[in-house]
């Protein structure tokens, strides 16, 4: 059985100096302990706390500026969901009228009954009969898609899945990655030229799946399709997968364009080569570069 071995790697020596004056001259990144501001007319807001009259960070991110409030935006957090938002989350639980949610926020997020689609697409009032049979339509462990409908007081969110777009997902892969590489767009559901579709959840959670052909729309949402998927599919949702964890470890902006630019620089390396940290840093050099000349 053979091993791959590998040799380790120089480490690249940082500057802590150099970092330091950057962050000064560059005041809308801060780290805990930067001083914002000294002015007093400022409103603090999160992430910041009073210190000797000085406006301070308590968390490292972006200062984000509103007229008189200051807050700091953390580069790193839990998801915080505004409405609209689509988002690909996981049941966890089945309650009286409603599911729970797993998005990757601080509190499980809501789906009603009332909020998602009927079987058939049927517009009625949910009777007692269809909450018996709600693990029928959604159970433990089953992955959605969902949109955003209001957020509560306790900051939970409840979402709603009622367009064909959103429901149960089938066959595919879940990657998880940080919510703040989530570009936002005007849609998140992309079918990409190479037979394979993505869903980027504002929350983090990106499925990849066989790009479907025509499906019959009486599902309501609540079709899946278990027909055998392709080794040809497989290799290409694998490779994917893959770009998007090395667009991820590189923190570059997850959208339909830099997914498809990764995809098409990693093709000259096998699937399982592309993990690699020489050949993750190629292809994310590669990838930028295509960015950069398509916006020049």
């Amino acid at each position: 059985m053979a091993a791959d071995m590998r040799l380790a790697t120089i480490r690249k020596v940082v500057s802590l100096s150099a970092s330091s004056v950057e962050r000064k001259e560059r005041k809308d990144l801060v780290v805990p302990g930067d001083v914002i501001t000294s002015d007093t007319g400022f409103m603090r807001g999160h992430g910041t706390y009073v210190d000797d009259d000085k406006l301070t960070a308590s968390v490292a991110g972006e200062v984000q500026r509103v007229d008189k409030l200051i807050c700091v935006r953390p580069l790193k957090t839990r998801f915080n969901g505004e409405v609209g938002d689509v988002i690909v989350g996981r049941i966890t639980e089945v309650q009286q009228k409603r599911w729970k949610v797993e998005t990757k926020s601080r509190l499980d997020s809501v789906l009603l009954l009332s909020s998602v689609n009927l079987p058939g697409g049927e517009l009625r009032r949910r009777s007692a009969e269809d909450e018996l049979t709600m693990r029928e339509y959604l159970q433990e462990g089953d992955l959605i898609s969902a949109e955003v409908q209001s957020v509560f007081a306790d900051g939970a969110l409840s979402l709603h899945t009622r367009s064909l777009k959103y429901g149960k997902l089938g066959q595919g892969v879940l990657v998880q990655v940080s919510p703040s590489l989530i570009k936002r767009q005007k849609t998140h559901f992309h079918n990409l030229p190479c037979g394979t579709s993505v869903i980027l959840g504002n929350n983090g959670f990106v499925w990849l799946y066989p790009t479907p052909g025509q499906q019959e729309e009486e599902a309501g949402g609540f079709y899946t399709s278990l027909e055998p998927v392709s080794l040809l599919d497989r290799e290409v949702i694998s490779r994917l997968r893959n770009c998007l964890l090395a667009l991820a470890a590189h923190k570059v902006l997850l959208f339909d364009t830099s997914v498809l630019y990764c995809y098409e620089s990693s093709l000259q390396h096998q699937v399982k080569d592309i993990l690699k940290p020489e050949v993750m840093e190629e292809i994310v050099l590669l990838t930028q570069q295509k960015l950069l000349d398509q916006e020049g």
